[in-house]
């Protein structure tokens, strides 16, 4: 009967048997750490070892419960999976278990399965897809907790192809009545904007009811969403301008609105939703004066009726000044702007008054003279004990720097320069030179103050700063060089300024045997203590033996000493004989020096008054190209630095190697006129492309030279005083350089000069141009080289012979190419201005001599000429006589020029000069040139 109804006792006495034994094994097995446990065995750890095998002891369990599917701990074994993921051990192994967490239908498990998810996994994986289906049912779910886990997920996560694939879900969710919901949705929307911006125009539609909510939440999420597509979009931005009358109204209730304890923070009144609204009015405010009116007053409100006793009130001052200098704001706001960040300034703590020199420094140059009022403050926190804030206050008082308030701004640096730190003395040394040159009252002042910026940096002085001070001292009058070489040596006379001070030391003896003359023997009107001829060899033997000066400083000690041989009436003796002792020296420069300037004290002696004559002032401007140069393009780039005439760097036309520069006047570069000419080849109507100075110079020695039909012609000329520094260099080459002919004798010179450790622009300086176009006879000058002549073939300079045996740099005759007698072509007569040229027909080219006459009554000054002829000719252009023109004067210069095919000649001339200070132009064009046989080479 029992069996009839189904019920069977062995059966059911088997399954309670079964069922208690596995309740009994299930309670026999360990229970699973708990994640508190975890972590207070990690920190127990002592050693990195043991915490490694806590670790690893703690993963081979979970492991061990992932492979069982024990479902039960699952949760509990991933948390702490996470815990040891954060402490930086892989946990990959848990990414699957994650995905099993979030398809729990227990909201514990699903809030441990989305943050294992959002913290283990990311679109390089490929579990990472499996998890959009999760979402989508999540996103659908009927809890709204569960919709705020899986949104938060969504913008963790979120792949470009997740995102397209949820967005509408996350459309449909900002327009939920929940307003839980509803802020969750939207913050999920800024994440899917920020990772895929095209899917923007998904969520304006319902963006722009998020304003005119009472929720503050909602508030705040839907600003920020608004922010973000503004920022991204500016047709978006446009569509949000109408908006401003709307945050300025939510921001008004905000600062007159009564007590809020729900939004309250430190008496203000919720601060974040504050901050977000002044950040999104910046934006639609910016280069917008009609947005920029509609939010003037709220921020005046916000500026004065803000608390400034608590942080709170100061973040909210500190958006409001940012919001002010970013929009068309009234002069009167941007005063009040600054009058806060100066208050911030006298603020207690540390972090404001960063904030607020950073802000200062980012808005000084849009009202300067509202910073201006803040100056004391701002170089009191010059002596701030953080570094930080020193160094925005330094780079800020650099920015209020003007020709009113030089005097006492340098003063204050000056005191902070000598207390500052080593990493701050390199960039205010800097500053300090770029200011004084920039507002200086006087020479005087300048000088000075580039003094006490050497003796206060000391070593840390950059280049710069030397070569600046040079720079002004040469270009000084004398009885400021006279003064401030005494002060030079009055510096030298501190102890430990020679070892601590090298830049100082550098000027130092570098004025010193620049102007020695007048630092010894010229009127003494400041009444200095002048030392003996032979304290100062003594100085500087002291100099040149001391192990503390440093190689570069002996460098510019042994030039000044070789100069001083010819500024002092005595000692000469003495100063070869320390001169001499370097010929052994160790340093293979400083050895090289030695052996080269004993030379000028043997067989050579006559030499080396000339050759190491005063410098020329170097001056530091923007340069135009000069004489000798073709027409071209023009191109602007950053000032240049001339140094004895020598352009270094490109601007102005195509720079190229000039003779002389508009700027100089026609004995500036007078070495290296010696020493080479200037060849250039316009070969195109069109106008070719030029190269620098630099490139000539270092790139002369690893090019060969072209077999080019000029090169006979242009022998070098400078062959004897390589002889003279034991050089070696035939015949130089003509580069052609982009359709241009570039004659680099000067580039050579130089760059052997460089080799043979030889400074010119310490060394050197004062002897005349003379040009390498008309052959005279070189045997007295071989003779006196010692038979060390230039081959039988070189083509040496009038005068040569009279430059360096007697070195009169007075002759300017010389300078002058006299013209054949021919038939002339008039290329231009206009206004008093004539120019005439004279074409020769030689064997293997045509030389055109052009005569510019000047019969007007006006000295026209910088005159340069450009020519240019057809693409079947090549042209050559030697030196002009000069670039000055006085009434009746006459400038010459010789054209070569060389056919390549049977063309008829056309010639292209542009004429430039200055007139009263204009600068004016005249263009021609010249025919009726002889016919000319194309080259055969």
């Amino acid at each position: 009967m029992n069996s009839e109804h189904g019920f069977n006792p062995a059966f059911n006495m088997a399954t309670i048997r079964q069922a208690f034994t596995e309740a009994v094994e299930r309670v026999r097995m360990p229970t699973p750490t708990r994640l508190r446990d975890l972590i207070r065995q990690i920190r127990a750890a002592r050693t990195a070892a043991e915490e490694r095998a806590v670790v690893n002891k703690e993963c081979a369990y979970i492991r061990s419960t992932f492979r069982e599917e024990d479902s039960v701990w699952r949760c509990r074994n991933i948390a702490k999976l996470l815990y040891i993921h954060m402490l930086g051990y892989p946990a990959h192994f848990g990414q699957l278990e994650c995905l099993k967490l979030t398809a729990s239908t227990r909201f514990t498990d699903k809030r441990i399965g989305y943050l294992g998810a959002m913290l283990l996994l990311d679109e390089r994986q490929d579990v990472h897809l499996l998890i959009t289906n999760c979402l989508k049912n999540d996103l659908n779910s009927s809890t709204q907790f569960v919709v705020g886990l899986a949104l938060c997920t969504l913008g963790a996560i979120a792949s470009p192809e997740m995102a397209r694939d949820l967005a509408s879900e996350v459309e449909r969710l900002m327009k939920s009545p929940n307003t839980y919901i509803r802020k969750k949705a939207t913050l999920c929307a800024f994440r899917v904007i920020r990772r895929v911006p095209e899917l923007m125009e998904i969520f304006l539609p319902a963006t722009r009811s998020l304003l005119s909510e009472k929720n503050h939440g909602i508030l705040i999420t839907g600003v920020t969403l608004i922010t973000e597509m503004c920022e991204n979009s500016s047709d978006t931005l446009m569509h949000f301008k109408k908006i401003v009358p709307n945050l300025v109204r939510i921001l008004k209730s905000l600062i007159l609105g009564g007590y809020s304890p729900e939004h309250d923070v430190s008496g203000v009144s919720d601060p974040f939703l504050q901050v977000k609204i002044l950040r999104l009015l910046r934006i639609l405010g910016h280069n917008d004066p009609d947005a920029s009116e509609a939010m003037n007053d709220i921020l005046a409100q916000v500026a004065t009726n803000t608390e400034t006793s608590k942080n709170v009130g100061n973040t909210i001052l500190y958006e409001t000044v940012l919001s002010i200098m970013d929009i068309r704001s009234e002069g009167g706001l941007r005063v009040l702007a600054v009058n806060i960040l100066g208050r911030f300034l006298l603020n207690s703590d540390k972090n404001i008054r960063y904030v607020a020199l950073n802000t200062l420094l980012r808005t000084v140059h849009a009202d300067t003279s509202a910073v201006q009022r803040h100056r004391t403050t701002i170089l009191e926190c010059l002596k701030d004990p953080d570094v930080s804030i020193r160094r925005r206050a330094m780079e800020l008082s650099f920015a209020l720097i003007n020709a009113q308030n030089i005097r006492t701004m340098t003063k204050e640096l000056l005191l902070f320069l000598e207390k500052a730190d080593a990493e701050f003395k390199a960039q205010c040394s800097s500053g300090m030179i770029l200011a004084a040159e920039r507002y200086s009252p006087n020479s005087r002042w300048h000088l000075d103050t580039q003094l006490s910026v050497l003796i206060a940096a000391g070593n840390y002085v950059r280049d710069d700063v030397v070569s600046s001070t040079i720079q002004l001292v040469s270009s000084s009058p004398v009885p400021e060089q006279t003064y401030i070489t005494n002060r030079f040596w009055e510096s030298l006379q501190v102890a430990n300024h020679c070892e601590d001070k090298q830049p100082l030391l550098q000027v130092a003896v570098w004025a010193i045997g620049e102007y020695g003359d007048l630092f010894m023997y010229g009127a003494n009107e400041d009444e200095f203590e002048r030392p003996t001829e032979s304290d100062l060899i003594a100085v500087y033997h002291k100099f040149l033996t001391s192990a503390q000066v440093s190689t570069t400083s002996k460098q510019y000690a042994l030039v000044s000493l070789a100069k001083l041989s010819t500024r002092l009436q005595q000692c000469v003796e003495e100063i070869q004989a320390l001169i001499t002792s370097f010929g052994s020296h160790l340093n293979v420069d400083l050895q090289q020096r030695g052996v080269e300037f004993t030379q000028l004290f043997g067989s050579y002696k006559h030499l080396r008054p000339p050759l190491l004559e005063k410098m020329p002032a170097m001056q530091i401007s923007r340069i135009s190209s000069q004489n000798g140069e073709s027409a071209g393009s023009f191109d602007d780039n950053s000032p240049d630095v001339i140094e004895n005439g020598i352009e270094i760097g490109g601007s102005g036309a195509h720079p190229l190697i000039e003779s002389n520069m508009n700027t100089m006047g026609d004995n500036t570069n007078i070495l290296l006129d010696l020493l080479g000419s200037t060849d250039l080849t316009p070969g195109v109507s069109d106008l070719a492309m030029a190269t620098d100075l630099s490139n000539a110079v270092h790139k002369k020695n690893t090019r060969n030279a072209n077999n080019d039909a000029t090169s006979n012609v242009a022998v070098s000329n400078n062959q004897d005083l390589l002889d003279l520094l034991d050089l070696d260099m035939t015949a130089p080459s003509t580069t052609s350089v982009m359709g241009v002919n570039l004659a680099t004798d000067h580039g050579n010179v130089n760059n052997m000069m460089n080799l043979r450790g030889i400074d010119l622009n310490l060394g050197f300086g004062g002897i005349d141009t003379m040009p390498s176009s008309i052959p005279t006879n070189g045997d007295d000058l071989a003779s006196m080289l010692g038979g060390l002549g230039a081959p039988n073939n070189a083509v040496l300079p009038m005068g040569a012979d009279s430059l360096l045996g007697e070195l009169n740099p007075t002759t300017t005759a010389n300078n002058v190419t006299v013209p054949p007698q021919g038939p002339k072509l008039t290329a231009l007569d206009k206004n008093g201005l004539l120019v005439q040229l004279v074409p020769v027909k030689g064997s293997d080219c045509m030389k055109i001599f052009m005569t510019t006459t000047n019969s007007s009554d006006n000295t026209l000054e910088q005159y340069l000429l450009k020519a240019a002829v057809q693409k079947s000719f090549e042209l050559q252009m030697l030196p002009p006589s000069g670039s000055m023109l006085p009434p009746g004067g006459v400038i010459t210069q010789e054209m070569r020029v060389v056919a390549t095919s049977n063309a008829v000649l056309r010639m292209r001339l542009r004429i430039q000069y200055t007139l009263d200070g204009q600068q004016l132009v005249e263009q021609t064009e010249v025919s009726g040139f002889p016919d000319q046989q194309p080259s055969t080479e």
